[in-house]
C-alpha cells in the first residue's frame, strides 16, 4: 500500500480492513457469489466523486457505480427530494392510483430526448426491463417477431435482454437456451479492423453485411428492431462513426424497422450530450434509459414515438414498482442538475483531459494499445505488444488491484477484459480527478 499522502485518498487500513474483512466472512455465508464485485470492501458514505468503507479508507469513486452516479453520490438536491416524497407517499403504485411525478418526468424525458415529434414515456425499474418493454412495443407495433443487436453490445441479465447481449463469459455461458428471433451483427471495432481497411471501408462493409443479412437469415419484413448501443459500454467503449451509425437508421427506415436506442449507460450528459445518438445526428423511434437517470434509485425509461408507444393496449406493459415516486423525483432533480450546474459541458472536459493523460501513457508504453472515448466515456485498452494486439487481460486485472489498494475505483471493460473503462461522476472536481490520474499513472508505470 502506498505511504504517500494524498488530499482526497485516505487509507487507515490494507484493503479490505477489519470490519470489512468480517462483512466479506457474512457475504460468503449468506450471498451467492453470483453477483460479482468490484471492491473487496463495503461502502459507509458517499458524496461527490469520494466513497468512504467501513474502515474510514476513502476512495476516488471513477466508477460511479457503472455510470448511474453522473450527479455524484448523495446530491443534496436529489437528498432533499426524496426525502420530502417520503414524507407524503412512498409508492401507491401507479397502475392503482396515480401521482403526479410521474407524469411531470414523462413530461421532461418527452421534451429532452432526441427529435421534436410527438413522444411519449412509461418506466420501469431497471436497464433490463427497459430494454425487454421496448422490444414488446416494437413487435407489437410492427406484428414482426425478430429483433437484431450487435456483438460486443450488453443490454442485461434477463432473458431476452441476456440474448441480446453479446459476452459469453460471464453473461451467458450455462444459462441457455436464449429467446428465439433475436441475431447479433458486426459492429466496428476500428482498433481491431483487419490489416489495410480504412474505417470508412470497415463502414461500408458492416452495411453491406447487414443488406446481406436480410437475403441470407431474416427477410427485412420480419424484423421488428435494430437495437444499439451509440457507444459500446461493457463491450469496451467502442465508439462508431456517424457514418455507421446513420447508415444504420436508413437501412430501418427503408425497411420500416424501428431503431431502438439503448442509451442506458450513454444517456444522461455521460458523452457530453444530454444523449450519446445526439453527437450522430439520429433520432431513435425509441430510446431505452436506467443508470444515471435518478442517481442510483431504481428507475428505468421507454422514450419513443407516439404511435409506437401506443401500440401496446391497456395492462400489456408495466410493473408493480414501475416509475416509483421517489424514482421519479429523483430523477427530475437530476435532470436539473445536469442543466442547471452544467454538467453535460463538464462531460467534455472531463473527457478531455483523461483523454490526454491516457494518451501520454500510450505513448510511453507500448501495452496501451488504445484509447477511446467520448465526452467523460473513457477507456484505455491493454495489449501484449503493438504488432499482435493480442488482449492483455492479466496486466488489466492487475493495474485495477493496485489502483483500488491505493484507493481508486476503477473497473474493466470489453469481450476480453482488457479495457480500463472511467465513468467519473461529472461532478468530480479537477483536484480530485487529477490525483486519481496520479494514482492510475504511477500503477501502470510500475505494472507496465
Amino acid at each position: 500500500m502506498k505511504t504517500e499522502a494524498k488530499k482526497f485518498i485516505q487509507l487507515k487500513t490494507a484493503i479490505p480492513g477489519p470490519k470489512a474483512t468480517e462483512l466479506l466472512r457474512k457475504k460468503e455465508q449468506n450471498v451467492p457469489r453470483g453477483p460479482f464485485n468490484t471492491l473487496s470492501t463495503f461502502a459507509a458514505k458517499g458524496e461527490g466523486a469520494l466513497l468512504t468503507d467501513v474502515d474510514g479508507n476513502t476512495f476516488i469513486d471513477l466508477a460511479g457505480a457503472i455510470g448511474s452516479l453522473n450527479v455524484g453520490h448523495c446530491p443534496p438536491k436529489v437528498v432533499e427530494a426524496i426525502k420530502a416524497q417520503v414524507e407524503q407517499y412512498i409508492h401507491p403504485c401507479f397502475h392503482v392510483m396515480m401521482y403526479e411525478p410521474y407524469i411531470q418526468l414523462a413530461e421532461k424525458l418527452n421534451e429532452i430526448t432526441p427529435g421534436t415529434h410527438h413522444k411519449k414515456t412509461f418506466f420501469v425499474n431497471s436497464g433490463a426491463e427497459a430494454v425487454e418493454n421496448a422490444v414488446k412495443i416494437a413487435r407489437k407495433y410492427t406484428g414482426r417477431k425478430a429483433i437484431i443487436s450487435f456483438e460486443r453490445g450488453f443490454h442485461g441479465r434477463t432473458l431476452l435482454a441476456m440474448s441480446l447481449t453479446s459476452k459469453v463469459k460471464p453473461y451467458k455461458l450455462g444459462f441457455g437456451p436464449f429467446a428465439p428471433d433475436t441475431y447479433k451483427m458486426p459492429y466496428p471495432y476500428y482498433y481491431r479492423k483487419p490489416s489495410g481497411m480504412t474505417n470508412e471501408e470497415l463502414d461500408a462493409e458492416i452495411l453491406r453485411r447487414l443488406e446481406d443479412f436480410f437475403v441470407s437469415e431474416v427477410p427485412a419484413e420480419e424484423v421488428a428492431a435494430i437495437i444499439m448501443e451509440p457507444v459500446q459500454g461493457e463491450g469496451g467503449f467502442i465508439v462508431p462513426s456517424k457514418t455507421f451509425v446513420q447508415g444504420v437508421k436508413q437501412i430501418c427506415e427503408k425497411y420500416g424497422i424501428l431503431f431502438i436506442a439503448d442509451e442506458i449507460q450513454t444517456g444522461f450528459g455521460r458523452t457530453g450530450k444530454m444523449f450519446a445518438m445526439e453527437h450522430f445526428e439520429v433520432v431513435p423511434d425509441l430510446i431505452t434509459m436506467s443508470k444515471s437517470i435518478g442517481a442510483g434509485v431504481p428507475i428505468s425509461a421507454v422514450t419513443g414515438r407516439a404511435e409506437v408507444m401506443d401500440a401496446p393496449n391497456p395492462g400489456e406493459i408495466g410493473g408493480t414498482y414501475g416509475g416509483s415516486p421517489l424514482g421519479c423525483v429523483a430523477a427530475l432533480q437530476v435532470i436539473d442538475m445536469l442543466q442547471q450546474e452544467q454538467l453535460v459541458e463538464r462531460a467534455n472536459v472531463i473527457g478531455q483531459t483523461v483523454i490526454n493523460r491516457f494518451r501520454q501513457l500510450q505513448e510511453k508504453y507500448e501495452t496501451v494499445g488504445d484509447v477511446r472515448g467520448l465526452g467523460a466515456m473513457v477507456a484505455m485498452e491493454f495489449v501484449k505488444d503493438s504488432e499482435t494486439k493480442a488482449p492483455n487481460k492479466e496486466l488489466t486485472a492487475a493495474i485495477l488491484r493496485e489502483c483500488h489498494q491505493r484507493g481508486v475505483i476503477v473497473m474493466s471493460a470489453g469481450i476480453y477484459s482488457n479495457v480500463i473503462r472511467l465513468l467519473t461522476p461529472l461532478v468530480i472536481t479537477d483536484e480530485q480527478l487529477a490525483e486519481a490520474l496520479d494514482v492510475i499513472e504511477e500503477v501502470i508505470h510500475e505494472l507496465a
